[in-house]
């Protein structure tokens, strides 16, 4: 298994991530142009854990953004395929991503939601480091 950032996807990984977006929230409509566009976007870095034989079944994405607070990065949409959780792929998958934003975007606060329900992966982010924050989230869809 291989953490890679994509900058453009095959047919294949397009099916790929279809797949996981679905198993991260299936009701959330994701098409194959939303996915592509989110791993070609300037302001996204898209990783994934790769297969050897090329097959996503795992990945996490950094959306940058200044503000006058400072720059920061939205880490979203982060999955890993079913049949392969336990195996450590979603702590390398963050640690490949934090060491990127730390090499690479520094200075920066690195920002996450996660439902309560997702206990294994509210737990991954406690040990990596991450703090749970005094805040309400909100949200308004247009």
């Amino acid at each position: 298994m291989e953490i890679v950032e994509l900058q453009s996807l095959t047919d294949s990984q397009t099916a790929d991530l279809l797949t996981l977006m679905h198993e991260l929230d299936p009701d959330i409509p994701v098409t194959a142009e939303r996915v592509r566009r989110a791993v070609t976007a300037p302001w996204t870095h898209f990783f994934a854990a790769l297969e050897e034989d090329g097959r996503v079944v795992g990945c996490a994405s950094l959306c940058l953004f200044d503000s006058p607070t400072g720059r920061k990065a939205s880490i979203e949409d982060v999955v890993v395929l079913s049949s392969c959780r336990g195996q450590g792929i979603g702590r390398a998958l963050m640690e490949r991503l934090i060491a990127f934003a730390g090499r690479e975007l520094a200075p920066i606060d690195l920002q996450l939601t996660s439902r309560p329900a997702r206990v294994a992966a509210n737990e991954l982010y406690r040990s990596l480091g991450f703090e749970k924050r005094e805040t309400n989230a909100y949200r308004l869809s247009l």
